[in-house]
C-alpha cells in the first residue's frame, strides 16, 4: 500500500512551543565529540557557543505521521537555513510541512521533502528552517510529481583546500541519542542486525553535526555563527568508533565539503555546501 500522496502533500502542524537551555546546547556539543579542549562549547559561563546544527534536535521529525512504510525510509538529506544565530537559550515555536512528493515509480519509491521552520513567536520572523529530504523505497506510484531528482551540488573536481578528522567514540551513539532520538538502531546490536547492519549505527543527524564541527573548526575559525546554510546528502552509515575525515574546498562565502571513512573506503556524507556570512552575527 503506497501513501496517500493527496492527505501527505496537504500535511501542516499547528505551531508547537519548544523550550531549551544551556544545557541542551552543551548536551549536543557533547554529542557531536566535543571535550575538555572545547569549553566555548559546553561551559555556561563562555555562553555556551551553538553549533546552529543544534536547530535538528529542538523539533520532531513528521515522518511517522505520514503514513509511510518507515521500514524502508531513508533521510536522504538535510538543510538547514540560518537566518538568526542561535542563542544559548530559548523559546521557539516550529511548524512543520511538507512542500514536496517526487514520485520515482512502484519499483523505485517516492522523495518526500518537508521543511520545519522555527520563529520565536507565530507571527515572528522566521529564525531557521529545515529541510528534511526523505527516501520513501516503498511509496512509489503514489501519483505525486514525476519531476527530476533534487539537483545535486557535487563538491569540486580538485584536490581539497583542507582536511579535518574528528574520531569518534564507541560509545557516541549512546550519548547522542540523549538529544531526543532514541531509535534503538543505534544502540541495539540485535535491532541493528535484523535492519542488516553488522553493528548499531551512529545517527545520521550526529554525523552532520560533525561534519558542521569542522567547518566550524577549520574555516570558521571557531565561530559558527557565520554558518548561514549548511546541507548535504546521506550516503554510507557511519559506525561509533570511525574516524570522519571532512574534506574541505574553501571558495570564500560557499564552502564545499565531504565527508568519508578513510578505514572503510566510503563516503559517508557527500556533496556538502556552506554559505557563509562574512562575519558572525550575535
Amino acid at each position: 500500500m503506497t501513501l496517500d500522496y493527496d492527505s501527505v502533500i496537504a500535511y501542516r502542524t499547528a505551531w508547537i512551543p519548544v523550550r531549551y537551555d544551556a544545557r541542551d546546547v552543551i548536551l549536543y556539543a557533547l554529542g557531536v565529540g566535543y571535550g575538555r579542549d572545547d569549553l566555548d562549547f559546553l561551559l555556561e559561563s563562555r555562553g555556551p557557543k551553538v553549533l546552529p546544527t543544534l536547530a535538528t534536535t529542538l523539533v520532531e521529525s513528521i515522518s511517522r505521521d505520514l503514513g509511510l512504510d518507515m521500514t524502508r525510509v531513508v533521510h536522504a538529506a538535510q538543510r538547514i537555513d540560518i537566518l538568526h544565530p542561535l542563542p544559548a537559550v530559548g523559546d521557539i515555536v516550529w511548524q512543520a510541512a511538507v512542500v514536496d512528493v517526487i514520485d520515482k515509480g512502484l519499483e523505485k519509491g517516492a522523495i518526500v521533502i518537508f521543511d520545519t521552520t522555527a520563529r520565536r513567536t507565530e507571527e515572528g520572523p522566521d529564525l531557521f528552517v529545515l529541510r528534511n529530504t526523505l527516501m520513501a523505497r516503498g511509496d512509489g506510484g503514489c501519483g505525486g510529481d514525476r519531476a527530476a531528482s533534487p539537483e545535486r551540488l557535487s563538491v569540486p573536481d580538485r584536490d581539497a583546500d583542507m582536511r579535518n578528522v574528528i574520531q569518534t567514540h564507541p560509545d557516541q551513539a549512546l550519548l547522542y541519542r540523549m538529544n531526543g532520538d532514541m531509535n534503538p538502531l543505534h544502540v541495539d546490536p540485535e535491532m541493528a542486525e535484523r535492519a542488516g547492519f553488522p553493528q548499531p549505527i551512529l545517527h545520521g543527524l550526529c554525523t552532520y553535526g560533525i561534519a558542521c564541527r569542522s567547518i566550524v573548526e577549520t574555516v570558521c575559525a571557531g565561530d559558527p555563527t557565520r554558518i548561514r546554510r549548511f546541507e548535504g546528502r546521506f550516503t554510507e552509515p557511519v559506525y561509533p568508533g570511525d574516524a570522519i575525515t571532512t574534506e574541505i574546498w574553501d571558495e570564500g562565502a560557499e564552502v564545499r565539503f565531504r565527508c568519508f571513512v578513510s578505514d572503510r573506503n566510503v563516503t559517508v556524507f557527500d556533496d556538502g555546501y556552506c554559505l557563509l556570512s562574512t562575519t558572525g552575527e550575535n
